[in-house]
């Protein structure tokens, strides 16, 4: 963060001091809300909480070397109180993005919102100082801290927006205006809190309500293959730039193909030029992702040609999203653990089906390990079923489905829709899993691992990539 005099900050925050010395202290260091993380000079941000409350780690904080507190109550430490510690923190991130000023990109949608953020950003890096939310962290805490990571030197702030709500968006919106807002779709994520695909787009297009109109700079990037996101153009006061494969997105993909390692490739085409892309990552799916992200710097200046070479050679930033690793045995492990959704789910699928098509002509097999998806509602059971008989449909070798009710639907539909006997297994928890697996993989095998993330199946993946013959019990606790 800039550094700022406490003064400064009990102005914005509308503080009251407690334990101040004198001279007060300046933050010149990061703002953080884990002590463990205390740099000199650091504001450590005390957050309440059911399990562990942060007012408790103050004076850690402090003997670590942060300057001040952001409390909620007096803490026996140096501290700036408020009361609303969360509230204070969204004030504070506005008023040092107002003062820096940056070109504020944000981005939503059902699926891949982290994915693409990570994608614009080592785009937009290639042509200034960049600052991107750190993983998925897209909500009121997640975001004031990304905004406050920025630098006297930042030119662009790349934000992730998520939304459990009607208004969430718009909250954050407020908390850090976007000038480029991007909204890549709309899916079944989270469709058992908001009912159904409209009232998702309806908070998802509270991004582009909150742009500025097109002559103050403001610019809507819509996917023009997804109906519900196109009707936002009328939503918005921002000028419109649609991306996707449809013949009248600006910004589109031609020829699109997977090649045989499962990386999609295709011709990007920009209203200045085009250039052919080879990805690094995996699946068909990271092409709308890459045309999102496309669109986003061609509106900063970027050409068809350095999109193309930055896409071309982008990589994961985030953590188990389709990590693809091969052990030393020859097994693949492909890590997309962190999160699931059906069309995620599809998409993933479809990638394994697609790196097995090389690995079965020299006696390799495909494993699906899945787990449940969350907060589907009503949709659940259709949803699970329709995964399952998907795996069989594109001819997954092995169905290991992981956990409770949802997981015995993935298998029940695996079995219902083809004569998979032994190809499909139900086991109780990750644990389980590991053993199986240990027990059968051979060489040349591609594991995919993926469920919701409450599911926590990357122990499934971490325990396949443990080559210290880590304990079952050791990768269960993990």
């Amino acid at each position: 963060m800039i550094p700022l005099p406490v003064a400064e900050l009990i102005d914005v925050v509308r503080g009251e001091p407690h334990d101040i010395p004198e001279p007060p202290p300046r933050i010149t260091g990061p703002v953080v809300i884990d002590s463990r993380l205390v740099e000199p000079g650091s504001l450590f941000v005390a957050l309440p909480g059911e399990r562990v409350d942060g007012h408790d780690f103050a004076e850690r904080a402090v003997a670590a070397g942060a300057a001040v507190v952001l409390a909620a109550r007096p803490v026996g430490v140096p501290a700036v109180v408020v009361d609303d510690v969360v509230g204070a923190l969204s004030a504070l991130a506005r008023h040092v993005v107002a003062k820096l000023a940056p070109t504020v990109v944000a981005l939503t949608g059902s699926a891949g919102k982290t994915s693409t953020k990570d994608l614009i950003a080592q785009l937009l890096r290639t042509t200034g100082p960049t600052v991107w939310t750190p993983g998925s962290f897209n909500n009121e805490i997640g975001m004031p801290l990304t905004a406050l990571s920025t630098e006297e030197s930042t030119r662009y702030l790349v934000l992730e927006m998520g939304a459990r709500g009607i208004g969430h968006i718009r909250d954050l919106t407020r908390l850090t205006p976007p000038r480029i807002g991007a909204v890549l779709n709309v899916g079944s994520a989270h469709i058992g809190e908001f009912g159904d695909k409209e009232t998702i787009a309806r908070a998802k297009g509270e991004l582009v309500e909150a742009l500025p109109p097109a002559a103050e700079g403001g610019v809507a990037v819509l996917n023009a293959d997804d109906p519900l996101v196109r009707a936002m153009a009328d939503r918005t006061r921002a000028r419109v730039v649609l991306f996707g494969e449809s013949a009248d997105a600006a910004v589109r993909a031609e020829d699109t193909r997977l090649t045989p390692a499962g990386t999609p490739a295709f011709r990007l085409r920009t209203p200045t030029g085009y250039a052919d892309v080879t990805m690094r990552l995996y699946g068909e799916h990271h092409v709308s992702n890459a045309l999102a992200a496309a669109a986003v710097a061609h509106e900063v200046g970027m050409s068809a040609e350095a999109i193309a070479e930055t896409l071309s050679a982008a990589g994961p930033l985030s953590r188990w999203r389709m990590e693809v690793t091969e052990r030393p045995d020859g097994v693949t492990v492909v890590n997309d653990a962190y999160n699931a959704n059906p069309e995620s789910m599809r998409a993933a699928l479809r990638t394994l089906a697609a790196m097995g098509g090389a690995v079965k002509d020299r006696g390799g097999r495909t494993w699906a390990v899945l787990g449940p998806m969350a907060e589907l509602g009503d949709d659940a059971f259709a949803e699970h079923d329709a995964v399952g008989r998907l795996a069989v449909r594109l001819n997954v070798s092995k169905l290991v489905s992981v956990g409770g009710r949802e997981a015995a639907w993935l298998d029940m539909g695996a079995k219902n829709e083809g004569s998979w006997g032994e190809e499909s297994v139900h086991v109780s928890d990750a644990r389980a899993a590991v053993e199986l697996l240990r027990a059968e993989l051979r060489p040349g095998d591609v594991v995919l691992v993926k469920a919701s993330r409450s599911a926590a199946l990357e122990q499934v993946a971490l325990g396949l990539l443990d080559d210290t013959g880590t304990t079952d019990g050791e990768v269960a606790a993990r």
